[in-house]
């Protein structure tokens, strides 16, 4: 199982519609929130892909602020990340996915790529394809989970 994990495009349409045309083999597409314009555009043009969404702080529209998937073995948590304070970011992240029985957080919000394991739960930000912020180059994610259920992540780097 692929998936593509993408947050904070902030308007920009281009970029999003590109990470999903390259990325046309996942099996699904998380956007974790601020790019609900363009979300919905390429959702609309790739109509016969998957796609979960969650809200950001710049959306307006009504969309879950976080949600729980099951996929190929892992449960995820899936959010935005500014409901948490961002200077204790991560433990907040791992008590919520822990309490909500998930062994995988991701979440957007700071622009920045993140990957780590904190106790049993990986935190994954892929970072922002638009604005990236930190010194970081533009990103978003793939998670591959294999069929006996071993999970990879990376950052794919990609042009503005």
């Amino acid at each position: 199982m692929k998936i593509t994990v993408v947050s904070d495009t902030h308007n920009n349409f281009d970029i999003l519609y590109d990470i999903v045309r390259k990325n046309l083999d996942s099996d699904l597409f998380i956007h974790l929130g601020d790019g609900e314009r363009e979300f919905e555009d390429v959702r609309s043009a790739f109509s016969d892909k998957a796609f979960v969404y969650v809200k950001g702080n710049c959306d307006y529209g009504d969309w879950p602020l976080f949600s729980r998937l099951s996929l190929g073995g892992h449960e995820f948590y899936i959010c935005h990340g500014d409901r948490f304070p961002r200077s204790e970011l991560a433990g907040y992240l791992y008590a919520t996915a822990q309490t909500n029985g998930c062994d995988i957080a991701l979440f957007g919000h700071t622009h920045v790529p993140y990957d780590k394991t904190v106790n049993t739960v990986r935190l994954f930000n892929p970072g922002s394809p638009s604005l990236p912020r930190g010194m970081s180059a533009p990103s978003y994610g793939i998670i591959t989970i294999s069929e006996d259920g071993r999970l990879t992540a990376e950052h794919k780097n990609t042009d503005v």
